[in-house]
Order: structure tokens, then C-alpha cells, then sequence
């Protein structure tokens, strides 16, 4: 039997292709949340979920993998825009599982549009994306801020299912990140992982045996100046002082912060993290917490 017959033979395999669009303005006068939602869009496997959020906090978005996670040739694309005055923390439901993909599978495609107007608050808080080994993934994460908008966004991975045994070892990640401030490209960042991944993550030039990284932007308009930084970076360095046991550190680029974290510990590197997350939003004027989702 030929190849092109046998390929016929094989089950077609469903896959998701599907995601989340919603786009916010600003509260209006006797609302009791900090943004109202002008339009929504959702497919499977997203879905969007809005809780009331707590007394003085901003609006609230759930986002929800309802597939319980993706795989090879699942594709899924998240679009948040807010308006001027749009005040919103978005956040993940639960950790991002990425399954090993199947020998014929294309790679697990992800990508996030994240859009904030003059006078916003936008915070992108997602948990753990988790990948499983042989998973392979492609995301493309896209920013764009009005250089009077704020914004606290961040991303935390982890090579393997740890608490298990297992690493990441086989597989592939390519990870692109742009931020743009009104339309101009500020930043951006290509991560790829492939062939011996073993090897990369033991490497002391390269991960140094590290199995969760974390990153964190925090733009205001005041951090265009030099100095309009410079007591929250020694705040978050302060803080990364207090967990010897990962390796990190934050600096100033243009116009926003950027803080990084490895560690050999996800568990650590969470709490790590959600130190430096509270930290952020209070210095922008929001309660010293985290979402009652993280609480665990």
C-alpha cells in the first residue's frame, strides 16, 4: 500500500482553532467596576468569564481553556482592547496545559493581542503555561500601549510536569514578544528552544538547571524619565533579595519595567512572583493582592 493510502488510513485527529475578542470602555458614571464591555467574541476552546471583581478594583475577565488544554494543531488566538478610561485585570483560569504533540501534528499555535488607550489600566495575568514533554509550541504576543496608558503584564513558564518526574526534553518552543508604545516598537523578544533541551536547561550558560522562568512588564507614563523608576526598581530588587534560591532581576528599558525570574522550584517562582505582582499594583494605586483564582 502506498504512503499517500496509509496517510488516508490514519484517523483525522480534531483540533481547536478558536479563541477569545473583547474589547472595553470606560465605567460609567454609578458603575461599580472599573470598565464596561462594548463587544465580545468567543469560540472554542476560549471562553470568557466575568466575575464581579472586589470593591475598588478594576473590571474583571476570566479566561477560560475549555478543552482542559491544547496540543499539536490546535490553534488559539486572544484579543483584549481597551478604550480610554478602560481600567480591567485579566486573568487565566487555571495553568496553561501544552500535551505532547503527535509526530504528524503541525505545533500548537497561541496568539495574544493586548491593546491599551490613553488613561487605561490593563493587567494580563495568566497562570503557569505548563509544557508537557514533546509539546511544541509557537506564540506571538503583541502590545500595543498609548504612551498615557498603564499596564502590568506578565507570563510565567514551566518546562515539564515537575511534581511527576518529568522534564521538557523533547519538543520545541518559539516565543515572540513586541511591546509598541502609540504604534512605535519599544521592545521585542525572540526565545526558541529546541534539538537538546536537556542539555540547554542544565547548561550554566543557559538555564542553569532552572525549569520555570517568569517575566513581568510594568509601563506608566512616568516611567519615560530616568527617574520616574528608580524607587520601584529598588522595591523589586529589594524583594528579589528575600529568595536566594532563584535567579532574577529588573531593570528599566523604554519607558516600562521589565523583571525576570528563573527557578528551579515553580512552586517558589510563583510566590516570587505573586510578591512582585502585588508589589507593581500597589505602587499603581491598587490593592496589595492577588486574585482569589491565585489563592492556592
Amino acid at each position: 500500500m502506498s504512503e499517500s493510502a496509509l496517510k488516508e488510513l490514519r484517523p483525522r485527529l480534531q483540533r481547536g482553532d478558536g479563541g477569545v475578542t473583547a474589547r472595553f470602555g470606560a465605567a460609567l458614571p454609578g458603575m461599580k467596576t472599573g470598565a464596561r464591555l462594548l463587544d465580545l467574541y468567543q469560540s472554542d476552546p476560549g471562553r470568557a468569564l466575568l466575575p464581579l471583581p472586589e470593591p475598588g478594583e478594576p473590571a474583571s475577565l476570566v479566561l477560560v481553556t475549555t478543552s482542559g488544554g491544547l496540543t499539536g494543531g490546535d490553534r488559539l488566538k486572544l484579543s483584549l482592547t481597551l478604550d480610554a478610561g478602560a481600567k480591567l485585570a485579566a486573568m487565566a483560569q487555571a495553568a496553561e496545559k501544552l500535551y505532547r504533540s503527535a509526530a504528524a501534528d503541525s505545533e500548537t499555535e497561541v496568539i495574544q493581542e493586548l491593546s491599551a488607550a490613553s488613561g487605561a489600566w490593563l493587567e494580563w495575568l495568566p497562570q503557569e503555561t505548563i509544557l508537557f514533554n514533546g509539546a511544541r509550541l509557537a506564540r506571538r504576543t503583541s502590545i500595543n500601549l498609548d504612551p498615557e496608558a498603564e499596564a502590568l503584564i506578565g507570563d510565567m513558564l514551566v518546562y515539564g510536569r515537575v511534581a511527576r518526574g518529568e522534564r521538557f526534553e523533547q519538543g520545541s518552543l518559539f516565543d515572540l514578544w513586541e511591546l509598541r508604545r502609540a504604534g512605535r516598537l519599544a521592545w521585542t523578544e525572540r526565545q526558541g528552544i529546541d534539538g537538546d533541551i536537556a542539555a540547554l536547561l542544565a547548561a550554566p550558560a543557559g538555564f542553569d538547571g532552572a525549569v520555570a522562568q517568569a517575566s513581568l512588564i510594568f509601563a506608566r507614563p512616568g516611567f519615560a524619565a530616568e527617574t520616574g523608576c528608580t524607587e520601584i526598581l529598588a522595591g523589586l530588587r529589594a524583594i528579589l533579595e528575600h529568595h536566594p534560591g532563584l535567579r532574577g532581576g529588573a531593570t528599566r528599558l523604554d519607558g516600562f519595567i521589565l523583571l525576570r525570574l528563573l527557578g528551579r522550584d515553580p512552586l517558589l517562582l510563583r510566590r516570587a512572583f505573586a510578591e512582585v505582582w502585588r508589589y507593581c499594583r500597589h505602587q499603581a494605586g491598587w490593592a496589595d493582592a492577588m486574585p482569589r483564582l491565585w489563592l492556592r
